[in-house]
């Protein structure tokens, strides 16, 4: 049986523990054995290496030294993660292994709530197999990204609320490696009830599956 810890914290708006239950129920669909937890040291125990796949679904907080060490050091080693919207992007935001480890930094969403459009890039990947590019409404992230992440959809910003970001393409979703570790990530699900819609729940479920050992 495959493993996998949840950690989840900070803003509550992002309804953090609710998300955390919502990636709990997906991967014991999958005959996962998951643990869930508010307590961020649980990212640095021990035994954090001998998980299949770790998701923190955190926004803001701090994550020591010695935590942060052993908790790359179990990516590094083939322990995967996995995140959406606020996990990774702007989990532990003042933490530089934190950043080096999750390949994306949260930088701003102009015009807050808005109506954007995710267009698909690699459609024979077996994460995004089957979604065309498809219109939604939450916050268009944009983020600092890796440019070694491999990119699977993006969103384009329309200059609307920020005329001088007009035509840049966002990584709005990607996989990456740390190591021996997978990382997945996409920016969807800034509510837990976006996580409804169908090509967004179908996102996060393959790439949960794809990042774990």
């Amino acid at each position: 049986m495959k493993t996998a810890l949840v950690v989840w914290g900070g803003l509550e708006l992002h309804e953090p523990e609710k998300g955390a239950h919502i990636v709990r129920e997906i991967l014991e669909g999958e005959g996962f054995s998951v643990d869930v937890t508010s307590d961020y040291t649980a990212l640095g125990a021990d035994n954090v290496g001998s998980y299949d796949l770790v998701v923190p679904q955190i926004t803001g907080g701090e994550l020591d030294r010695e935590n942060s060490i052993r908790f790359c050091a179990a990516i590094e080693a083939g322990t995967g993660l996995a995140g959406f919207h606020h996990a990774l992007a702007t989990s532990f935001p003042g933490n530089a292994r934190m950043r080096f480890l999750g390949g994306c930094t949260f930088a701003t969403h102009p015009g807050d709530i808005i109506s954007y459009r995710v267009d698909s890039k690699v459609t024979d990947d077996p994460i995004m197999a089957g979604i065309k590019s498809f219109e939604h409404t939450s916050e268009q992230y944009y983020l600092h990204v890796d440019p070694t992440v491999e990119v699977l959809a993006t969103t384009t910003f329309s200059g609307e609320h920020a005329f001088w970001k007009k035509g840049a393409e966002m990584p709005v979703v990607y996989k990456s490696a740390y190591g021996n570790g997978r990382v997945f990530y996409t920016a969807l699900g800034h509510k837990p009830a976006e996580l409804d819609k169908p090509e967004i729940k179908t996102i996060l479920h393959r790439g949960l599956l794809w990042a774990a050992r």
